[in-house]
Formats: C-alpha cells, structure tokens, sequence
C-alpha cells in the first residue's frame, strides 16, 4: 500500500473548533397556546395507551394460579 505524504486533505475540520462565528441565530419562536394543548394532548393520549394496554395485558400476563380445565361436551362421550 502506497502511504501519502501530504498532510491530510481536510486539515480545516481540525481547526473548526477555533473558529466562532459573530452572527447570531434567530431566537426561536414561541409555540402557541393551541400548540401547547395539542402536545399535552398527544402526551396524554400516549401515556394512557401504554397504562390501559398494561392494565388489559396484566391478567394473561400472570401465571400464579392455573385455570381450571374445562370439558366439553364431545369430550365427555355423550
């Protein structure tokens, strides 16, 4: 394999970090108050999705006591 001899190609990435811009970013804008319900909302709704699918999965998530065995009728020889 052939080693390079010059330096490396993108030697201005190693010195990005001494570089500080003078021009400041917008500062951001305000989320409304319909913006701040509608996340709410949509934090609510999450949360009580994973709540009711937890509540309705605990019991076929629980082993302590087998149900009972049930027959049917083709079962019995009748």
């Amino acid at each position: 394999m052939i080693r390079r001899r010059e330096p490396v190609p993108f030697a201005f990435v190693a010195e990005a970090d001494r570089f500080r811009s003078n021009v400041t970013p917008p500062p951001r804008e305000r989320a409304s108050i319909g913006q701040l319900a509608g996340r709410w909302l949509l934090g609510l709704t999450v949360v009580a999705g994973i709540a009711g699918s937890l509540l309705i999965g605990m019991p076929a998530l629980s082993a302590d006591q087998p149900s009972p065995q049930q027959q049917s009728q083709a079962s019995d020889g009748r």
